[in-house]
């Protein structure tokens, strides 16, 4: 008996998903994140932990969306190489996500990031790029934004999400941070955010005015940054404040704004700690220090602050006593 050879089945080779459908699936593991209360007299103080994010901070957020965006429009494809400026938070989800869908990404650091950051910045990018040279103002900032530019003016199909003045980012905390606070609180006084890129500030304060009418909206800002008029100077916590004034802290609805020395941030960080269970960054703990500033004006208010970031970057600065008593 002669074997009979199978008829060949010819297969229609699968394609790889587009980058548009690759970025819509990795939107789904990001999940609204809680709020918990703080026992503090005189109000109903409430921490929302934006360091439960998948790669850790509310940077994912905006890290996401613009890539997202940008996607959809065409302005990114597969060949694309995404360069950014970061005190750490933003390259570290841009890191994290550019990986997942097949990106390549060059962060542009300085000697202020966290040796936490920066280990994780050269363990998941090919390249890392850290400058070194302080700017006029005595800071990293501007010297990191003409890298980026140099970088984006020599490397083929690159794409700077420019986190400082893209309207996405805004979009991005409208949508997302904004939208679970609102699906949260039936009622809102306060609202305390730390400034860095304005972003936050500028997407969250817009749709709380529109769910909230009247909330008031207080900019937290550290002492030694620009973005407030304050006079520029050496600052050494990263994560708030600015060498530069964003242009999106201009869309920002601001009812207030208060500075904090650094000092102050490093006294509150513990505090959350130590009193409350919050292990949180820098701009965690100096929006709390503008909670506490404030607290006279805030009775029988229910208040809010945002937790941007955990504590564990900051452990050889912060919730370091030697390193701290510098700030002194």
């Amino acid at each position: 008996m002669t074997a009979t050879a199978a008829p060949a089945v010819h297969r229609t080779p699968r394609r790889a998903p587009s980058l548009v459908t690759r970025l819509a699936q990795l939107g789904k593991i990001l999940r609204p994140t809680p709020h918990v209360p703080l026992a503090v007299d005189g109000m109903q103080l409430f921490a929302k932990l934006e360091y439960l994010n998948p790669v850790g901070s509310i940077k994912d957020r905006p890290a996401f969306w613009i890539l997202k965006r940008a996607a959809e429009r065409g302005e990114i494809c597969d060949e694309t190489t995404v360069i950014e400026s970061s005190s750490g938070n933003f390259a570290s989800a841009l890191a994290a996500f550019t990986r997942l869908v097949g990106l390549r990404f060059i962060p542009v650091i300085d000697p202020n990031i966290s040796g936490t950051y920066e280990s994780f910045l050269r363990r998941t990018c090919d390249t890392v790029v850290k400058v070194e040279e302080r700017d006029d103002t005595g800071g990293f900032l501007k010297t990191r934004l003409r890298m980026v530019q140099h970088l984006c003016a020599t490397t083929p199909h690159a794409y700077w999400p420019n986190q400082y003045a893209n309207p996405d980012a805004v979009d991005a905390h409208y949508h997302l941070t904004a939208g679970d606070i609102c699906a949260d609180f039936d009622s809102l006084d306060y609202v305390f955010i730390g400034v860095s890129t304005g972003g936050t500030i500028a997407g969250v304060s817009r749709r709380l005015k529109e769910r909230y009418p009247r909330v008031r909206v207080i900019a937290v800002d550290t002492e030694g940054s620009v973005i407030f008029g304050d006079a520029p100077r050496k600052r050494h916590i990263p994560g708030v404040g600015s060498s530069i004034v964003p242009p999106l802290v201009s869309e920002a609805l601001i009812d207030d704004v208060v500075l904090i020395p650094e000092r102050e941030t490093v006294a509150a960080c513990r505090e959350l700690l130590v009193t409350h269970g919050l292990f949180a960054g820098g701009s965690s703990g100096t929006a709390f220090a503008a909670v506490k500033r404030y607290a006279s004006k805030l009775t029988h208010s229910t208040v809010l602050f945002l937790c941007a970031d955990r504590g564990t970057p900051y452990l050889d600065t912060v919730f370091d006593p030697t390193w701290a008593r510098r700030l002194e």
